[in-house]
């Protein structure tokens, strides 16, 4: 029963279905018109340690946790990840910003310094928002 009352979710009022992007003769996507983020998928990657790069920290996370399985037995290893999955999992409204420091401190990642530490600061986020607007969002009421 809707009681003649407007959906919660916004809907688009066209479908765009009928609008297709031309590829060239390559099989790539225009950039001037899909945007650069539409090529990148398609290219896969340029240079064979790429692929090894973008895993690094889940491929080291793997063999410390193998060889502390070896070491100490299974215990330790479901001991640690049972302790990083409830770091990872604290509880804060989704407008306020999270430096996640419990679960940097578990997976041994304060110690580096990285771009995500310089250029990632809160002085410089554009996504602050209204909080009851947000709130509705990552309910799904928006």
């Amino acid at each position: 029963m809707s009681f003649g009352l407007p959906p919660l979710k916004v809907k688009p009022e066209h479908d765009d279905n009928g609008v297709k992007i031309q590829e060239n003769t390559f099989g790539i996507r225009d950039p001037m018109i899909a945007g650069l983020g539409a090529t990148r998928p398609k290219l896969g990657f340029v240079h064979p340690l790429e692929a090894s790069e973008k895993n690094y920290h889940l491929n080291e996370e793997k063999l410390n946790l193998a060889m502390l399985r070896n070491v100490q037995g299974l215990h330790a290893p479901m001991k640690i990840t049972m302790e990083r999955k409830f770091a990872s999992k604290v509880g804060r409204l989704p407008f306020l910003p999270s430096s996640n420091l419990q679960h940097d401190v578990l997976t041994g990642r304060y110690i580096d310094i990285g771009f995500e530490d310089i250029l990632n600061t809160r002085d410089l986020c554009e996504t602050a928002g209204q909080p009851h607007a947000v709130i509705e969002r990552s309910l799904g009421l928006l």
